[in-house]
């Protein structure tokens, strides 16, 4: 398969997008900015994209104008090992007008879609006791922010 790149498309924002995404996750840098030229479009000097690695994926930040937003249709998924971990994403990502959705959905404050998941709610949805997984699934499904203290307590039927 090819090499593949993720790229987001921002107004004006993609340099600070990048820099503020490389500063949450771990192993994380800018690898390249490239800025406008005297042709334009827009005025020389410009940022028109920022190429940068999560945890060394590639992924580009493309300063396109305002014609695209971001919508719920295309989010991240990251997958954490333990609450620690769930609570250090979600706080980074919701500061500064991120926004809180439902099931450990969230926008950033870019208005780009994530999803906070600890690997334990993937392992309650497969639990081989069809019970303690339907406990699990109606309990994240009231959640926003996924706690693993409650899935597992709901799954248990202790909730």
């Amino acid at each position: 398969m090819p090499a593949m790149t993720t790229c987001l498309w921002f107004d004006t924002q993609a340099e600070e997008a990048a820099t503020y995404y490389t500063g949450i996750f771990p192993n994380s840098r800018i690898t390249a900015v490239d800025r406008y030229g005297e042709a334009g479009p827009r005025p020389a000097g410009t940022v028109v994209t920022a190429s940068f690695e999560l945890d060394g994926r590639p992924f580009v930040a493309l300063n396109g104008g305002p014609e695209f937003t971001f919508d719920e249709a295309v989010s991240l998924q990251v997958h954490c090992g333990d609450q620690e971990e769930v609570d250090c994403y979600w706080d980074a990502l919701t500061a500064d007008g991120g926004q809180e959705s439902m099931c450990g959905w969230l926008k950033d404050r870019f208005g780009f879609s994530w999803q906070i998941i600890p690997n334990r709610l993937t392992e309650l949805l497969k639990d081989a006791d069809p019970g303690r997984a339907q406990r699990a699934m109606e309990a994240m499904l009231q959640m926003r922010r996924i706690v693993v203290a409650d899935l597992e307590a709901a799954a248990d039927g202790a909730l």
